[in-house]
């Protein structure tokens, strides 16, 4: 059962990384994520990242076609038996030319000696709408 200090702590988290992303704080992102987090981009091309680097160097290599901002919303929370958390959330990225992409992540949230931090994240963007 998740208590409302954790269920606070861990929406803070998932609401940081927009924050540090969109200002390129990559020292910021262990108050977010697990040094061996799993990062999941498949879906937008760029395969399975694999840690913090791996995260970092895949966000310098896209330059300029990184979203101009990130939003996250609708952030809903499920507690597993093994004592992880099922995080499932929609964003909102902006682009620099003005378009806006939509989708969702889904994240595996942990609690360890630094707080609660994202372990596994799969990024899915939503390019058809209705799909029953």
């Amino acid at each position: 059962m998740l208590t409302t200090e954790d269920r606070f702590a861990i929406e803070d988290v998932i609401n940081l990384h927009g924050h540090l992303t969109d200002r390129g704080d990559f020292a910021g992102l262990p108050a977010l994520f697990t040094e061996d987090v799993t990062y999941d981009v498949s879906a937008l091309g760029g395969g399975v990242l694999a840690g913090l680097a791996d995260a970092r160097e895949a966000a310098l290599a896209l330059g300029e076609a990184n979203p101009l901002a990130h939003h996250v919303t609708n952030i809903v929370l499920e507690a597993a038996a093994d004592g992880t958390v099922r995080a499932l959330s929609k964003y909102l990225g902006v682009m620099t030319d003005g378009s806006v992409a939509s989708g969702t992540y889904e994240d595996t949230v942990e609690l360890g000696a630094g707080g609660w931090r994202i372990t596994h994240r799969v990024v899915r963007p939503r390019r058809v709408p209705l799909q029953p």
